[in-house]
């Protein structure tokens, strides 16, 4: 089994596309963080301040359900995070999860999609959820990099 993981939320597919390159770049195994009750479009309806999008995100904590615990976190030492960014940081459901296991003495790198912010303070945010963890924020992994310029960039780390 490999020593790294690409965990990812996605809401849209984007950030599920992102993970994958990165996964397959590196030789990474993947898994998904997923909701118990899915998104729906309206779900996601930013400029709906009454959509759940916009509920869990004007309530830091909330913490959306899990529709599962199936991530062997005890078998990585590094694990790439990905998400896409919600009112400038990672959405709840991130929280949810860092909070579901332990990540004690691991080392998480933070990735995002967005159409137009950076990862804010994702890392800052999510901190508190990972005691013990050494987090950071990588970068925005929007648009298609080569193999070779995601595994150059996850080497970093």
């Amino acid at each position: 089994m490999s020593k790294t993981l690409v965990a990812y939320f996605s809401a849209s597919g984007t950030t599920k596309r992102a993970a994958e390159a990165l996964a397959s770049a590196t030789g990474a195994d993947i898994y998904e963080i997923r909701p118990a009750a899915p998104y729906t479009g309206a779900d996601l309806d930013w400029t709906d301040k009454n959509s759940r999008s916009t509920v869990e995100m004007r309530d830091r904590s909330s913490r959306p359900e899990l529709a599962d615990m199936d991530a062997n976190i005890g078998a990585y030492d590094r694990i790439f995070i990905g998400f896409p960014i919600w009112w400038y940081t990672a959405p709840t459901i991130i929280n949810t999860f860092l909070e579901s296991y332990d990540f004690s003495g691991k080392t998480i790198i933070l990735f995002a999609t967005s159409g137009g912010s950076g990862l804010g303070r994702s890392a800052k945010d999510l901190a508190v959820s990972c005691p013990g963890a050494e987090i950071m924020n990588g970068e925005l992994l929007n648009g298609n990099r080569s193999r070779e310029a995601l595994r150059e960039w996850a080497a970093k780390f």
